[in-house]
């Protein structure tokens, strides 16, 4: 079996993963204080400019199994949602409130999309298509 050349999609969104995860570190290790927001912004927006690159990467592969990508993506995004979904309930049951709780949920819908994306590509890139 020849190795097939696809884009970078994998190590775009494991660094947008990357991104997310010390966002999410930096902002917690302030809680129950009001965390300084800059560099998890910033961090927010790289992460999210990555995940669309990954995305469109996907987008843009041909003969890709398409199905086998959206099968597993459908699931995997269920799971991570439910993950995604505890961990905001925590932050908002330790009362994290306003723009600190805004960039939270956000990195969490990036996190559960972007883990969602990765286990999908894994799947679909060694399918037939």
């Amino acid at each position: 079996m020849t190795e097939r050349h696809l884009p970078p999609v994998a190590e775009t969104a494991t660094l947008a993963l990357a991104l997310i995860v010390t966002g999410g570190i930096v902002m917690a290790s302030q809680l129950p204080h009001r965390p300084p927001l800059g560099v998890p912004i910033a961090l927010l927006g790289t992460a999210i400019a990555m995940f669309v690159a990954a995305g469109l990467m996907v987008g843009s592969i041909d003969h890709f199994a398409r199905r086998s990508f959206h099968t597993v993506g459908k699931w995997a995004l269920l799971a991570y949602a439910v993950i995604a979904g505890m961990i905001e309930y925590s932050f908002v049951r330790n009362h994290t409130t306003g723009a600190p709780l805004v960039v939270l949920t956000l990195m969490l819908v990036v996190f559960a999309l972007d883990v969602a994306l990765l286990l999908a590509f894994s799947v679909a890139r060694y399918q037939a298509t």
